[in-house]
C-alpha cells in the first residue's frame, strides 16, 4: 500500500527532494504515484505538516 498525501499538504516541496524514486508530483496538493512508491516512508518522515501517511 503506497503512501498518500492528504489535503493538509501545504505544497512546501520538502517531500519531493526526499523521495528516492521520484514518485511525488507537484500541484496545489502534491500527489504520490502508487505504482512508483516503494513505501519507504522517507516522505512521511520529512513532511512538516504531517500530511503524508500510508494509504
Amino acid at each position: 500500500m503506497a503512501y498518500v498525501i492528504s489535503e493538509d499538504c501545504v505544497a512546501c516541496g520538502t517531500c519531493i527532494d526526499e523521495c528516492p524514486v521520484g514518485a511525488i508530483s507537484e500541484g496545489d496538493i502534491y500527489s504520490i504515484n502508487p505504482d512508483e512508491c516503494t513505501e519507504c516512508g522517507t516522505c512521511a518522515d520529512a513532511c512538516p505538516s504531517g500530511a503524508i501517511s500510508l494509504g
